[in-house]
């Protein structure tokens, strides 16, 4: 809980100094005030679908308890927000039945996507699975150098071909080896796209179709990396890349640097796909296995309560 609440500074400033200020010196809540908190939920990116439901809940219970407190609303508004959430926690499984278990690294240019691959593949490492990388992304040469970094670093191996190579090629390669090694998780690296270029996305849907010569249900996990600080634009890509490739979970990076991470509600009810990760710093056990409960409870917590 600790690293989340720091991972989560700026967005629980927004949370709390907006609460904060709209209920100074109420006693008692009424139907202004929920207009008032209905519109600091849109400002502070939850969405419109999301802060719609919380204030439809809050109405319906003030004809029942008029007498509603501050404390009561921030009790319920929290266990509306947990409710938008727990639709879309489902932690990423590898089953022991599918080896190699791929999994298809997607995203916008600049969202973490490769710090993301490290990541998980130390995490994947610690929890002993055998791992292998594809670098996917032959248009930047910074990227294959990165991703053999955190190879070298890790010591787990890295499929690379020359800069320009066909991506799908270079995935097809490393699934076969994966396959030929006994490798339990293969990470494929994809070059960052705008969702709104569609000869990239089309790219994307050719690696998918060549995977699936070899392995008709891989990939696996189409795993959309989405970078919080960019809010509503976040929402946009994640409806693009959905529609076109049929995104079975999220990772939502960059958060500890932004106050913009009210958008992971309006993502989980708009889209209903499962949050895998949250990202909440540069380290390399910062990529958190999402919990709707305790994600939260970091938002509301007090900065003076400490928590271990």
């Amino acid at each position: 809980m600790v690293r989340l609440k720091e991972g989560l500074a700026r967005t629980r400033a927004v949370f709390s100094q907006g609460l904060s200020g709209l209920f100074a010196g109420r006693t008692v809540i009424d139907n202004e005030c929920l207009d008032e908190l209905e519109a600091f939920l849109i400002a502070a990116d939850v969405g419109v679908g999301s802060s719609e439901k919380v204030i439809r809940d809050l109405t319906a219970r003030l004809p029942r308890e008029p007498q509603l407190s501050p404390t009561a609303i921030l009790d319920i508004l929290k266990t509306d927000l947990k409710n938008i959430l727990q639709r879309c926690e489902k932690p990423l499984v590898i089953p022991e039945n599918s080896k190699p278990f791929v999994i298809l690294m997607v995203g916008v240019n600049g969202a973490g996507k490769t710090t993301t691959i490290g990541k998980l593949a130390k995490k994947f490492q610690a929890a002993g699975k055998n791992v292998l990388l594809a670098a996917g992304d032959t248009f930047r040469a910074a990227a294959v150098d990165q991703l053999k970094i955190w190879g070298e670093r890790n010591q787990i191996p890295v499929i690379a071909q020359q800069l320009g190579a066909d991506s799908a090629s270079v995935i097809f390669d490393a699934f076969q080896a994966a396959k030929a090694r006994g490798v339990d998780v293969l990470l494929a690296d994809t070059a960052g796209r705008l969702h709104t270029q569609a000869s990239l996305m089309e790219e994307l849907k050719k690696i998918v179709r060549v995977i699936r010569k070899i392995d008709e249900t891989a990939p696996h996990e189409i795993l959309l990396v989405l970078d919080a600080s960019i809010g509503q634009n976040a929402l946009s890509q994640a409806k693009k890349f959905h529609e076109d490739l049929q995104v079975t979970g999220l990772a939502l990076t960059k958060l500890d640097g932004t106050a913009r991470g009210g958008i992971i509600f309006n993502i989980a009810n708009t889209l209903n796909i499962p949050i895998r990760f949250v990202g909440v710093g540069e380290g390399i056990d910062d990529l958190k296995d999402f919990d709707a409960n305790t994600f939260v409870e970091a938002l509301f917590i007090s900065d003076q309560k400490e928590t271990s």
